[in-house]
């Protein structure tokens, strides 16, 4: 049997990516770093999935005796040309590679205002992460706020487990909305769908099109939001605040083998192909699309790695995912009105409490990492990066090895084994 093709994440993309390639033979080595499979759309495990495609792809895979599923692991750096450092529940780990298909997926884009750092301040991805891995909200009072589709999504996961909803606030006005709804009409009917049967199980909730987050406020955690619309203020009493601007691709694994970059994703040609040789890419990593996109790349990956050519309705597939996500690229961009609602004695930096006043006199990253140590916190600048990229029109902050946190005995291994093979050299070399 070939070498095993490395899977880096357990999303959809990255078990559709698994399920392809190993469908003619090939082992595959599927690794992520939750416990159970599903990333961050099929949270939860098997056991809470409600997607039918999420079921059928991970009981392909548990059939298949040539696919091996390694969870809670993470990639920390390579150790080697081709060999990943992973770290593991069991310790750390030097994993060879021949090929590897990147599934890293997405995370939010998490905007500034005054309040957001208090708790009970969420994204709204965040907070239905919460609730899908056994957060109780019934009887909370929520607000979610910010802009597009997931909104929906978010508000009915908090009114299915008991939550109730103060309101849901979209930045978009009446007629955006309706023109994103047309074009929906014309082109993807099935996801029109989707969207009016979320709104019919959100009957009743106050829904303000046109309305933005001001402030969110409290003692010690958050009590009440400000919002505004159409010029006017209301105060609503909360214990959460859900507030989703959209999704920023997670680029560390494609950074860490080298993969060329394009407008904040990976770059990728028809084949899923990085520009790095054996690398493959699938999923939110190329560009934030949703379920269906990444589902479509990542069999159209899967099928590449394993020497196999996709069928016709794989790409076409590939091609309808892949002009929803341009549409909701267009009607759901963030919007400059909303750099207002970081003030200048707003924290954007929450990991070294900067707030935004000492950040607006510098022109880059450079010059304000060494002013104000913002990005050299524990999360290395992956929320304050995306922020300042939209607030100030700065490129995010390079990333560094070891590309997530690991503790220093993983970090010494590979030193370790290379000493190890420097002493085996010289003995066989010089045998007593």
């Amino acid at each position: 049997m070939s070498a095993p093709l490395i899977v880096l994440g357990a999303g959809p993309a990255g078990l559709a990516a698994a399920e392809a390639a190993s469908s003619s033979g090939q082992a595959v080595l599927l690794v992520d770093d939750n416990s159970a499979p599903g990333g961050q759309i099929w949270r939860g495990g098997p056991q809470r999935w409600r997607d039918a495609r999420a079921s059928v792809l991970w009981d392909a895979l548990r059939a298949r005796p040539h696919v091996t599923f390694m969870a809670g692991a993470r990639v920390v750096a390579p150790a080697g040309p081709q060999a990943l450092l992973l770290e593991t529940a069991d310790g750390a780990l030097i994993q060879p590679w021949g090929k590897v298909i990147v599934c890293s997926g997405a995370r939010e884009l998490l905007l500034p205002f005054p309040g957001w750092t208090l708790p009970g301040v969420t994204g709204a991805g965040g907070l239905q992460a919460l609730i899908k891995g056994g957060m109780a909200v019934e009887g909370k009072r929520v607000v979610v706020a910010g802009t597009g589709p997931l909104l929906l999504a978010v508000a009915a996961t908090v009114r299915e487990h008991g939550g109730v909803l103060v309101a849901l606030a979209e930045h978009r006005t009446s007629s955006e909305l309706a023109r994103f709804g047309a074009r929906l009409a014309l082109a993807h009917q099935g996801k029109l769908l989707q969207a009016l049967q979320l709104a019919a199980r959100l009957r009743g909730v106050p829904y303000l099109r046109g309305a933005g987050v001001v402030s969110a406020e409290g003692s010690g955690r958050l009590e009440r939001v400000l919002l505004r619309q159409r010029g006017r203020d209301q105060v609503l009493d909360c214990d959460f605040l859900a507030c989703g601007f959209g999704l920023v691709p997670s680029l560390e694994l494609g950074t860490l083998f080298g993969c060329a970059r394009e407008q904040g994703r990976v770059l990728v040609d028809v084949a899923q192909r990085t520009s790095v040789r054996g690398v493959w890419a699938a999923g939110e990593s190329t560009g934030i699309g949703g379920v269906d996109k990444a589902l479509a790349q990542g069999r159209i990956a899967g099928l590449e790695a394993a020497g196999i050519a996709p069928r016709t309705a794989d790409l076409r597939a590939r091609a309808r995912a892949q002009a929803f996500a341009e549409l909701l690229a267009h009607s759901f961009a963030p919007l400059p009105a909303l750099r207002a609602m970081c003030t200048a004695p707003t924290i954007v930096c929450r990991c070294e409490d900067v707030v935004a006043a000492d950040l607006a006199p510098h022109t880059g990253w450079r010059s304000a990492k060494l002013q104000t140590r913002a990005g050299m916190g524990p999360c290395q600048g992956r929320v304050c990066g995306a922020a300042c990229e939209f607030l100030y029109g700065w490129e995010a902050p390079g990333l560094r090895q070891p590309v997530f946190p690991a503790s220093a005995a993983t970090l010494a291994l590979p030193q370790a084994q290379a000493q190890t093979e420097r002493v085996d050299t010289v003995t066989r070399a010089h045998p007593e």
